[in-house]
C-alpha cells in the first residue's frame, strides 16, 4: 500500500513534528495495543478523535503494521465449532471436551453428561434472557441428563411442552418425566401431550389429534421459542428397538426405506428429509417445519450417533448444536467442515 505523504503538526517532546499516515497509524498502535492505552486516551495523545483513533487501528491490522497472534492451546474445539457451524449454517455449535477412550459404557455414560450439562448450561442462558420463555422438550438419554443437570434458575413464568406423545409403557426417559423435572427446577409449568407417542394406525393419530385434550398442548408447543431435541441412529441398538416402540421388522423396512435416524419419532434419510414410511404417519410430534420456525437446539451425544447427527443436521431444521468433542472432530473430518472455516 503506498501511503499519501499527509502534513500533521503535532506537538511530541516539546517540538513539532511532521507525520506520515503511516507513522501516524504505527504511533496509534504503538499506544493502543503496547502501553495499553484505551482509544479515547490515544485519541487525546494524538490530537485526534475517537473515529479518526479507530480508522488508524483498523489500518494498522489491514497493512501488517499489526499482527495479532492467538495461543492456540487453549482454543479448546473453537476452531472446529465455528467449521461446524458455518458448514450447516447454524447459529451456534458448542462442542464439549473429547472423552476418547475406548467406546465403553462407562465413556458412553460420561459424553451423556458431558452434552447434558452442556445443554442444561445453555437453557439457563435461554431462560435467563427470558424467564417467561416457553420450551419444547423432545426426548431420550440425553434430554435425561441435562434435566438432571440442570440446577435453574428460577423461572416460575416460563413453560416447558413436551414435542411428542408422552405415554409410553417401558421407558426410563419417559418425555413426561423430563418436562417435569425442568418444571420442578423452575418452578414453572410443565405441559405434556397426554397420547401414545406411537399410534396404532393413521386413522387413530389423526382421532387423537382432534381431540381438545391434545389440540390446546400441541397448539403451545407450536408457540415455543425454544426446543431442545436429540438424534437417535437406526440400529438395533437404538433406544426405540431398545425400549420396544419399534420392532426388527419396522427397522428394517425404515432402512429399506432409506431412514438413518429419527427425532421425536420423526424418521429421515441422510439428507435430513422424512422417509416414506407408515411409522411417519403414526408418530404423534411436531414435524420438521414446525421445529424451523423456533431456536432448535440439537443435542447429539456419542459417535455412534454420527451419521444421524449428521443427516438431521442437513435438514436445516436445526439452529444450535451440542455435540460432544469427539463427535464434533468426527464430523468435521466427514462432513468436510474443516475446510469451511471463513
Amino acid at each position: 500500500m503506498t501511503f499519501v505523504k499527509l502534513r500533521y503538526i503535532c506537538i511530541l517532546e516539546g517540538r513539532l513534528v511532521d507525520l506520515t499516515e503511516a507513522e501516524r497509524m504505527t504511533r496509534a498502535a504503538w499506544l493502543y495495543y503496547v502501553a495499553g492505552l484505551n482509544q479515547a486516551e490515544t485519541a487525546h495523545r494524538l490530537g485526534v478523535t475517537r473515529a479518526r483513533v479507530n480508522r488508524l487501528l483498523q489500518g494498522a491490522r489491514q497493512t501488517g503494521v499489526v499482527a495479532i497472534s492467538v495461543n492456540e492451546r487453549d482454543l479448546g474445539l473453537l476452531k472446529v465449532e465455528e467449521a461446524l457451524r458455518v458448514r450447516f449454517g447454524l447459529d451456534t455449535c458448542i462442542a464439549t471436551v473429547p472423552v476418547g477412550g475406548n467406546g465403553s459404557h462407562a465413556d458412553q455414560e460420561a459424553t451423556l453428561r458431558l452434552v447434558g450439562a452442556a445443554g442444561a448450561q445453555l437453557m439457563q442462558g435461554r431462560l435467563a434472557a427470558d424467564p417467561s420463555m416457553i420450551i419444547g422438550i423432545g426426548w431420550g438419554r440425553t434430554l435425561a441428563a441435562l434435566a438432571h443437570a440442570f440446577p435453574g434458575p428460577a423461572a416460575p413464568e416460563a413453560r416447558f411442552i413436551s414435542l411428542m406423545g408422552s405415554l409410553t409403557a417401558k421407558s426410563s426417559v419417559n418425555p413426561f418425566d423430563v418436562v417435569q423435572e425442568l418444571a420442578k427446577a423452575t418452578g414453572g409449568e410443565g405441559y405434556f401431550l397426554p397420547v401414545p407417542f406411537i399410534a396404532d394406525t393413521p386413522q387413530d393419530r389423526a382421532f387423537l389429534l382432534s381431540q381438545q385434550a391434545i389440540k390446546a398442548p400441541l397448539a403451545l408447543a407450536r408457540r415455543a421459542q425454544c426446543a431442545f431435541i436429540s438424534v437417535g441412529e437406526l440400529t438395533s441398538d437404538s433406544l426405540l428397538v431398545q425400549k420396544g416402540m419399534i420392532g426388527e421388522d419396522d427397522l428394517a423396512e425404515l432402512r429399506a426405506a432409506g431412514a438413518v435416524g429419527d427425532t421425536n419419532g420423526i424418521f429421515f434419510d441422510a439428507a435430513g428429509v422424512p422417509v416414506a414410511h407408515p411409522l411417519n404417519q403414526r408418530c404423534v410430534a411436531l414435524g420438521l417445519d414446525a421445529l424451523r420456525s423456533m431456536e432448535t437446539v440439537l443435542l447429539s451425544a456419542g459417535r455412534q450417533k454420527l451419521n444421524a447427527t449428521r443427516a438431521l443436521l442437513e435438514s436445516g431444521a436445526i439452529r444450535t448444536l451440542v455435540i460432544d468433542g469427539d463427535s464434533a472432530l468426527a464430523l468435521s473430518r466427514v462432513s468436510g467442515a474443516s475446510d469451511a472455516t471463513p
